[in-house]
């Protein structure tokens, strides 16, 4: 669930950021987007830092802030040849064209004057953020061709004010729910997707944050594990198996403590072995691709806003026959996009399933990327799971077949509003294992309405309503063929050998048995004598017409 769902004063300074950029001339939603998620990373970054510098100096670890030392912006550089002759002669370049990094954090730079803040983050935050995590890094290669474009001092001034007055926010409802992990970004992207829908542009949508955490968890990736997502978007199947696995080191004790979240998931980024190393470890095993340059850099962006200093999402389409990698993950998590029809000549050969639908061919390719006995959580619009044309009985033989297909979990069509009213399913398959017995769910709730404004259920006692998702994740860790047959109920066993008989049909409603109500009818002769009878429903009628009648006359 979004942050801005269920607090909306946060939801509200949101659109009032939104309507600032509006106003100021940025009426593209993209590109607000973007220019939001600037000012965002930089707030972010300056609190990491010093929370970090905090955790250090308490601990005794060594730290080294990266506002440490001085910055010379590009700019300011000599090439080659010059920077050489320089230093021969003793020119220090960064007393001529540096600036201490220390005038580079959102709470030094944000008491500048208007003009004086615009023209200080163009020529050196900016510059200074796009270099952040090295020359060679995919963060820098993306950043490359960022340009940071708030066109007017008043709106800069206005906007800064804004994302401090949304951080505080987010901090007093942190603490007020247990709540120590939020995806930020992806907030605010999340509330401007039906602008970009309106404008005709992009056609993503987002992932609702308790479904991320409910795959994650349904997957169990563990530390050690390549995890990759072929479609990752802002990065959030990413953040969600990184801050499962940080909950995973966090002793069973202090765990206790941590109180479950609106849906009923216990997260925590706190945790005692939580060392930078530990982090660092976590961090680059995640690899993301997504085909849109705009959401390569803010899924960077987003990563290193949660403390993975150097994350890996590229620029690339793992559809195309440009895309090499195989069998390299343990775990693959990943919302495809569902475009429909893609071009043929674009498509890579070993991707030969004989179509050009996008969610066949991430079936498809998800297969290939899993090492034998890796695992995918992945979610399919419902046609993926019955349509009878050869490439879809093929993709489903792929789970049935070449894996294990441990669940399909049938989500109800209103999950994805306002955005999208496909009905979908979860997918959970392990690559090389042998299928026996597929566990088939059907959600029908997930905790909210089921309408476009997917506003959050409560429990008579004004709690908040987890809809199926706690019941889905035990009922999946306990499963049990021998117990769980009963057709009639939401969930079931099927055996792969009746799976493969209905042409590998992966549909609830293909193996549910539906109870039908008998209804006992009085006999004719019976209901006749009630009708007709001395003082029957007729002869009622008549006598209530006849008082009627007295009463109008």
């Amino acid at each position: 669930m979004s942050l801005l769902s269920s607090n909306p004063t946060i939801a509200a300074k949101i659109d009032e950021l939104w309507n600032k950029f509006w106003s100021g001339g940025i009426s593209n939603p993209l590109t607000a987007i973007e220019q939001i998620t600037y000012l965002l990373f930089m707030k972010k970054l300056d609190e990491n830092d010093l929370k970090a510098q905090a955790d250090a100096e308490f601990t005794g670890r060594a730290f080294k802030s990266r506002f440490e030392g001085t910055y010379v912006p590009r700019t300011g550089r000599f090439d080659e040849w010059r920077q050489g002759e320089a230093m021969m002669s003793g020119q220090n370049l960064a007393d001529e064209y540096g600036i201490d990094k220390q005038l580079l954090r959102w709470g030094r730079f944000k008491r500048l004057p208007a003009e004086q803040m615009l023209d200080h983050i163009q020529r050196y935050v900016f510059p200074f953020l796009k270099e952040l995590d090295g020359n060679e890094s995919p963060f820098a290669r993306h950043m490359a061709n960022a340009v940071f474009i708030i066109p007017k001092p008043s709106l800069l001034v206005e906007a800064v004010k804004t994302i401090d007055e949304i951080y505080e926010l987010i901090e007093q409802d942190a603490a007020e729910k247990g709540q120590d992990f939020q995806d930020i970004q992806g907030d605010v992207y999340e509330m401007l997707l039906s602008e970009i829908a309106s404008a005709g542009k992009n056609g993503q949508f987002r992932t609702p944050r308790h479904i991320i955490k409910l795959l994650v968890e349904l997957v169990d990736p563990q530390p050690g594990h390549r995890i990759a997502d072929p479609a990752c978007g802002t990065g959030g199947f990413l953040l969600g198996a990184y801050q499962y696995m940080i909950t995973g080191t966090v002793p069973p004790k202090e765990l206790k403590k941590v109180k479950p979240d609106e849906d009923g998931f216990v997260r925590s980024m706190r945790s005692p072995k939580l060392s930078q190393e530990v982090k660092d470890q976590l961090g680059e095993k995640l690899q993301g691709y997504d085909v849109d340059p705009t959401m390569v850099r803010m899924g960077l962006m987003n990563l290193m806003m949660h403390g993975i200093e150097s994350p890996q999402i590229d620029y690339k389409d793992t559809l195309s026959k440009s895309y090499k990698e195989q069998a390299q993950y343990d775990v693959v998590l990943a919302n495809p996009p569902f475009t429909g029809n893609i071009d043929k000549s674009d498509i890579h050969e070993d991707l030969d399933l004989g179509t050009t639908k996008s969610e066949l061919l991430f079936i498809q390719r998800i297969y290939q990327l899993l090492r034998n006995g890796g695992t995918a959580g992945v979610i399919v619009p419902q046609g993926v799971l019955f349509g009878t044309g050869k490439a879809f009985v093929a993709a489903r033989k792929l789970m049935v077949d070449k894996s294990e297909l441990k669940a399909v979990v049938a989500l109800p069509s209103g999950v994805f509003k306002p955005y999208a009213g496909v009905s979908t399913a979860l997918l959970i398959f392990t690559k090389g294992s042998e299928t026996e017995q597929v566990w088939f769910y059907n959600m029908e709730s997930d905790g909210y309405s089921l309408d476009d404004k997917r506003n959050k259920l409560k429990t008579a006692d004004g709690s908040d309503d987890y809809g199926d998702l706690q019941e889905i994740v035990t009922l999946y860790q306990s499963r049990d063929p021998k117990k769980d047959s009963d057709r009639t109920a939401k969930h079931f066993f099927v055996p792969k050998q009746e799976v493969a008989e209905q042409e590998y049909d992966l549909s609830y409603a293909r193996y549910k048995e539906e109870v039908y109500e008998e209804i006992a009818y009085e006999a004719p002769d019976v209901i006749l004598e009630k009708l007709i009878g001395e003082d029957g429903l007729e002869q009622q009628i008549v006598k209530g017409l006849e008082e009627l009648k007295g009463m109008i006359s």
